[in-house]
């Protein structure tokens, strides 16, 4: 496999991917509220598929041993620092978002989700900060395991009431809703199936 597909320079092509289609989007738009809007729904969905192949890189290749599960697994802190790199894009169009228009911006938004998003944010950065081998050493194991845990947890539960509370609103939410609830049955079902028995 390519180097650019694998390792940090995984996450470096991700990163450039992510940040280069987000600017460019602005230009095409002039800077306008309709091309902010545009990439804050985008960066949504690669959020979504990111977080969801670092969610499930463990179990993944517990129920389906792959090449390509395997390659999930072995770049999985790679796939969690890209998806941290999306979302802190989706962070900066929302808070353009809520300078072009704050009126359009309050209306999609209340203090309850901004609150619990602000913590999901420190969890992703933080998360993100720890996904390197020195700073991992530096909180140690059991810490890293603890926060990461925890972190991952919570940024689904954040993917679930997101698209949840929207399913009521438009049946266009329902497939993302359902991604965000595979996510959870392929994690319990790698964490609780079976081992085989030794030969």
């Amino acid at each position: 496999m390519s180097r650019l597909l694998r390792g940090w320079p995984l996450a470096g092509v991700l990163a450039t991917l992510l940040i280069g289609c987000a600017l460019a989007i602005v230009l095409a738009h002039g800077g306008s509220v309709e091309g902010v809007r545009l990439v804050v729904r985008i960066t949504a969905r690669t959020s979504l598929l990111l977080f969801a192949l670092a969610f499930t890189a463990s179990a993944a290749v517990r129920l389906w041993p792959a090449i390509l599960t395997r390659w999930q697994r072995a770049n999985r802190r790679q796939l969690g620092v890209s998806f941290a790199v999306s979302h802190l894009v989706h962070a900066a169009a929302l808070m353009a978002l809520a300078s072009l228009d704050r009126a359009l911006f309050l209306s999609l938004t209340n203090p309850v989700s901004l609150a619990s998003g602000a913590l999901a944010y420190v969890f992703i950065v933080v998360m993100a900060v720890t996904s390197f081998d020195r700073t991992a050493a530096m909180i140690g194991p059991r810490a890293w395991r603890l926060l990461h845990t925890a972190g991952a947890w919570y940024i689904w539960l954040s993917f679930a009431v997101a698209y949840g509370k929207r399913v009521p609103l438009a049946t266009f939410y329902w497939p993302f809703f359902a991604v965000v609830v595979a996510l959870l049955a392929v994690r319990l079902a790698g964490r609780y199936m079976p081992r085989p028995a030794p030969v």
